[in-house]
């Protein structure tokens, strides 16, 4: 074997171990989540959006919205900011049906901002942002669930919002094989928020 072979097999040895490696450490540090403060208060909870169904907030977004309103029933925030547009097929934003659910909860309108205008977790957070801004609210919880924090948290902290995490315990996300598909998604989109910026 000549020399420029060698070299190009000691190369591949040494980027595939360091690629695993380094997802890996991603993955695990997703998994992990951002620390948490038990009592951490906020002037209001971003609760990111999910699917709605048939008018009606999927499973995993009723945890979201459900631990929004134990937040404000818990008096760690002033108010619920619901975030979600309309998805295809939906007749409903997504931050409608939460809004529609959380005032079912017994929490009341006023306590409640939406938009609805955004279909990613980034544009979440920009319209989040904004309605923050116009209601001179200055601090924020974010909900989602547990293995979407992470890249909720980066985001949050490039746009500039003063935000700590409260990941929804309820998660649907229970099985591992669903745990698994979520982390690696996950890993995946984190690193496409890394490389750019969104």
């Amino acid at each position: 074997m000549n020399k420029s072979k060698r070299t190009g097999l000691n190369w591949r040895r040494l980027i595939l171990p360091t690629l695993i490696g380094w997802v890996g450490a991603v993955a695990y540090w997703i998994a992990v989540g951002p620390e948490e403060t038990p009592d951490a208060r906020a002037d209001v909870a971003i609760v990111l959006g999910a699917a709605v169904s048939g008018g009606e907030p999927s499973p995993v977004f009723r945890e979201r919205i459900a631990h929004g309103v134990d937040l404000y029933e818990a008096g760690r925030v002033e108010r619920l900011l619901f975030t979600g547009g309309r998805g295809e097929g939906t007749s409903i934003a997504e931050s409608e049906a939460a809004r529609v659910m959380a005032v079912a909860e017994g929490i009341p309108d006023e306590a409640i901002l939406t938009e609805d205008e955004s279909t990613t977790t980034m544009h979440n957070l920009v319209e989040a942002q904004l309605v923050m801004r116009d209601a001179g609210a200055e601090t924020a919880l974010i909900v989602s669930d547990p293995l979407h924090m992470r890249r909720a948290m980066e985001m949050a902290e490039a746009l500039g919002i003063q935000a700590q995490s409260s990941a929804a315990p309820t998660s649907r996300y229970q099985s591992w094989h669903k745990k698994l598909s979520f982390l690696l998604r996950e890993t995946y989109f984190i690193h496409h928020f890394w490389l750019f910026g969104e």
